[in-house]
């Protein structure tokens, strides 16, 4: 018992530096995951702004770019990284808004099993994990939240 106190979820910080974080990759239960060649709808912030997404608001800056997926989620991914994730698909030009598809990048994921929260790289932006969510880990420093059933459309298990 814990005496009525409600204990407090687990919560992993971006690091905003290359590589994948110690606390994931040193999980035995992590799984290694590719980012499967789905299209999203994309637009580039032209100035700071806020995105609502399912897991919480996030704060985006000029050029960050903001995605819409095939369900309507919304997520955002900063310009430092967007590029190494997603083309344009024709007639859209690179740094343009439309439809991209996403690259089949590696990623480290861990599926939770209680609450937790995952505080960005700007340090303020928070997400909202529940039971069941995945933890993904980019290697390139930042660090997400996907729903169980967005997970299975959007990522294909390596390992």
């Amino acid at each position: 018992m814990n005496g009525g106190r409600q204990e407090s979820p687990a919560v992993f910080r971006s690091s905003g530096r290359d590589g994948f974080a110690d606390a994931i990759e040193s999980d035995p239960r992590h799984v290694e995951a590719r980012k499967c060649p789905r299209t999203v709808a994309v637009r580039f912030a032209e100035d700071e702004c806020t995105v609502l997404t399912s897991e919480g608001v996030v704060r985006a800056r000029p050029g960050d770019a903001i995605l819409t997926g095939p369900s309507g989620e919304h997520w955002r991914v900063s310009r430092a990284h967007f590029g190494g994730k997603y083309q344009p698909i024709a007639p859209v030009e690179a740094g343009d808004e439309g439809d991209y598809r996403a690259l089949p990048y590696r990623v480290l994921a861990l599926r939770m099993s209680e609450p937790f929260e995952v505080v960005l790289s700007d340090g303020v932006s928070r997400l909202h994990g529940q039971s069941g969510d995945w933890l993904i880990d980019y290697g390139d420093g930042s660090l997400g939240i996907v729903a169980p059933m967005i997970f299975a459309d959007t990522y294909e298990i390596l390992t």
